[in-house]
């Protein structure tokens, strides 16, 4: 006998999620996990029994639950939200980190699903996610009461245009870590065993983030995901720095345990100076004047194919901070320029971010956006074996 719990498959930015109400699952955090791995057909590296689609940026979920009234810094939220990455061939699922693409959907499923009161021709929804314990504003663009979903908004990965959401991170500025440069400077050598000493700047909004140069890994920044994930001498080099920066910043026990620990974060980010490529999915000519800074990034130990949402922010909010890496290989803006553009394999992303404050713990991010379009694809009941596998049992 099969079970059924109600879910509802959103795309946001260039990632997609399945979205559970917290109301329909387990309270029991273990038989919890267990059925969400059964929803995604997780561990299998194809997950061809459930909803996962086999990729990072597809193996993604949101949970919905009402405002946690309880809570003083949620107060005004109309929504709880937490972000899960579900692991493909392991029986895990990573509550560490938050993604920016599917918090604009987040925004669009909660007026679609009435949580806030529609409010044309914007509506900002207030999120709190545990992840972080911080408070998301996402502005959702409405039309006869629900959220628009045509617009002539493109984001470089996502066929075609939708209207544009946008997301607000700068109440995340140090949610992970305390800090938006946790260990208080802008640049840390890492001492990382098999590489040596490299210089890493550590900036955490949105998620936490080591950036490093490019050059210092033998990488010129223009690399395709192909290229990269192609290279296992350079993957062990860039994971072995990924799981230094996330001992340092505690969020590991050792370098050696991160990738077990934490595989999601801190996001690692290869930073140059700006330079023409060609993208990937089109091979269309990307100028080196169409951006502010050149970025590769890893997630979840593969090349990200674009680049992900709440990268796309602290890579601009870095790019603000005088004497981070970010800082040092973007090109130069005038103090009131807000926006940063970013070459990413697909093309080019954009953020809005203003920084105030002079060095270190006086900084202050007071705004920090991503742009995104969400998409409701479709809506109803996924069916699990009534006695799936339990955690144990499934990492066996």
């Amino acid at each position: 006998m099969a079970q059924q719990t109600r879910c509802v498959i959103m795309r946001g930015g260039t990632s997609k999620a399945v979205f559970l109400k917290e109301a329909d699952l387990p309270t029991d955090p273990a038989a919890r996990d267990a059925l969400i791995l059964g929803i995604f057909g997780s561990p299998d590296k194809r997950q061809i029994n459930g909803l996962g689609g086999a990729d990072p940026l597809t193996s993604k979920l949101a949970v919905i639950g009402p405002p946690r009234t309880e809570i003083p810094e949620a107060a005004g939220t109309h929504l709880t939200y937490t972000f899960g990455q579900v692991e493909i061939d392991e029986p895990s699922i990573d509550y560490l980190s938050l993604c920016g693409n599917i918090s604009s959907a987040v925004g669009a499923f909660a007026v679609r699903e009435g949580m806030v009161e529609a409010r044309s021709p914007v509506t900002v929804v207030r999120a709190w996610n545990t992840n972080l314990k911080r408070v998301l504003r996402i502005e959702v663009p409405v039309e006869n009461g629900q959220p628009a979903e045509e617009g002539d908004y493109a984001i470089p990965g996502v066929p075609g245009t939708g209207a544009p959401i946008l997301v607000d991170f700068a109440d995340t500025a140090g949610g992970a870590t305390g800090a938006l440069l946790p260990t208080g400077i802008p640049v840390d050598r890492l001492e990382v065993e098999g590489v040596g000493t490299i210089e890493a700047s550590l900036v955490d909004i949105g998620n936490p983030h080591v950036f490093i140069r490019a050059a210092d890994v033998g990488m010129t920044g223009r690399e395709t995901p192909a290229e990269i994930d192609g290279d296992a001498k350079l993957l062990d080099r860039l994971e072995r720095i990924r799981g230094a920066a996330a001992h340092r910043l505690g969020l590991a026990t050792s370098p050696e345990t991160a990738r077990a620990e934490t595989p999601a974060v801190p996001i690692l980010g290869m930073v140059a100076a700006p330079g023409a490529y060609r993208d990937f999915l089109h091979g269309r000519e990307v100028a080196a004047e169409e951006m502010d800074v050149l970025a590769r990034l890893m997630f979840m130990q593969r090349t990200h194919k674009t680049y992900a949402g709440t990268s796309t922010v602290c890579t601009g909010v870095a790019s603000r901070l005088p004497g981070t890496l970010v800082h040092e290989a973007a090109r130069p803006v005038p103090h009131e320029t807000a926006e940063c553009r970013i070459g990413h394999p697909a093309g080019v992303i954009t953020t809005e971010v203003k920084v105030s404050g002079g060095n270190g713990p006086e900084f202050r991010v007071q705004r920090a956006t991503l742009g995104r379009t969400a998409r409701r694809i479709m809506e109803g009941y996924v069916f699990t074996p009534d006695r799936g596998p339990t955690l144990a049992e499934a990492a066996e």
